[in-house]
């Protein structure tokens, strides 16, 4: 979900940046703002560029200025400027630069915040400019920054993260289901769910979450058109698929208050040990058995259902920028594998390059199921996308979420919500 996205991405802004540097290609400075230079081992990068960042002042001052003066050594003659901008009201404080004309070289940007910039041309396609970067970073990292209807790429991925499952295996022993083979599908939750109610007599849950639009993705349901001009998840596909979860709740299969004000969230469920199934991070078991002890031993992790879900950081390089080589060549620096390896063993998130596959400390796992977990997020990494359009704004996702409620309740068929959704969500959309 959109919220959930946003708050992941703000949260991991507000993390740190490594101290350590290392080489990478050389850009060619083709002049004027708006133009595409090639990057290419002769190309010289000297001069002024700007960097902005989110909202890592003050706690991080030193890894940002480590960066800098790495950046500055490597390449003589350059000079960084580091702006950095408060968490809240980040997205607007974006806007209002660019409508000055006064966004900076370099900025941290997560997909849909750079979408409207992208949209007026004020984003530099840096697919065009640097065209290794489809060979350097994880495939789902540089398709966030590809969009309907626009030609190019307008971010390099900075750091990543996504989903994996959690099962209760108290809870799964209870039932007779087996945790060590837990669901892979939604259509397999959805059986172990049932089995779950059935053999516990109504005393257990094995779901306690409500669909949304990476639900409707991972069904085969397209949900933005071609053009990118209009929403199209009203379909057969998605109402099957919410007639299953309607279904699901009528029976009992689901928490009742899960369309109430009282619903506490899924995770949290799964925390108090209300429910036997959870998504979240690499590292989520940490927080899950320190807010729990009771848990400790009983977690168990495993793939993310379908088509993980892929969360997005990026550096996004101002179309205007006086000094391109320098622009690309820094925001390649900040994401070279090196630094992001770095960068992901301080704040418990992913480097975005293809390089980082062969780095231990993310792909062997010690044994323990903290480890485990860590290893399946990182392995989630080779096919994770965005689930979720960038183009969806809080509004869209809030009435989206009103919507399915609604149908899951009862209180309107599966295919009146989704085409009371399609039409707000287009009509928001064209403002």
């Amino acid at each position: 979900m959109r919220r959930r996205r946003s708050a992941l991405v703000a949260l991991l802004a507000a993390s740190a940046l490594t101290l350590a540097g290392c080489g990478l290609g050389s850009s060619d400075d083709s002049g004027s703002g708006g133009a595409k230079p090639t990057v290419g081992a002769d190309a010289q990068v000297t001069g002024e560029v700007s960097l902005q960042t989110w909202a890592l002042k003050p706690k991080f001052t030193t890894y940002v200025e480590g960066v800098i003066k790495a950046f500055e050594a490597k390449y003589p003659g350059t000079k960084v400027t580091w702006l950095d901008q408060p968490g809240d009201g980040y997205d607007k404080k974006v806007l209002s630069q660019a409508s000055a004309g006064q966004l900076p070289d370099v900025t941290n940007l997560p997909p849909d915040f750079a979408l409207p910039l992208a949209k007026q041309n004020l984003l530099l396609d840096v697919g065009a400019a640097d065209p290794k970067i489809k060979d350097e970073y994880v495939e789902g990292g540089v398709q966030a920054y590809q969009y309907q209807g626009l030609d190019g790429t307008f971010g390099y991925p900075w750091y990543l993260n996504t989903d994996i499952d959690y099962w209760n295996a108290d809870k799964f022993a209870a039932a007779g289901l087996d945790v060590k083979n837990p669901p892979k599908t939604f259509d397999e939750l959805f059986a172990a769910a049932k089995v779950m109610h059935d053999k516990t007599g109504g005393k257990e849950y094995l779901m306690s979450r409500l669909p949304g639009i990476g639900d409707f993705t991972n069904a085969g349901v397209q949900i933005l058109s071609e053009d990118g001009k209009k929403f199209t998840f009203n379909t057969p596909e998605a109402a099957a698929l919410l007639d299953k979860y309607r279904e699901a709740y009528k029976a009992g299969y689901l928490p009742r208050d899960i369309l109430t004000q009282e619903y506490l969230g899924n995770s949290k469920l799964f925390t108090q040990s209300k429910v036997a199934w959870t998504t979240g991070g690499g590292n989520a078991i940490q927080d899950f058995t320190k807010d729990n002890p009771s848990l400790k031993g009983k977690i168990v992790p495993s793939p993310a259902l379908d088509t993980p879900p892929l969360y997005v950081q990026g550096l996004s390089v101002s179309a205007k920028t006086k000094n391109q080589a320098a622009a690309i060549a820094l925001a390649r620096f900040v994401t070279n594998a090196e630094n992001q390896a770095a960068f992901a063993k301080i704040v418990n998130i992913f480097p975005s390059t293809k390089a980082s596959a062969s780095d231990p400390y993310f792909s062997k796992s010690d044994g323990t199921p903290e480890s485990d977990a860590k290893v399946l997020a990182f392995e989630s990494l080779a096919k994770a996308k965005s689930l979720t359009p960038a183009v969806i704004s809080g509004a869209t996702n809030d009435f989206i979420g009103q919507q399915i409620s609604l149908a899951i309740s009862g209180k309107i068929t599966s295919q009146a919500a989704l085409d009371a959704a399609v039409a707000k969500a287009n009509q928001l959309l064209t403002q």
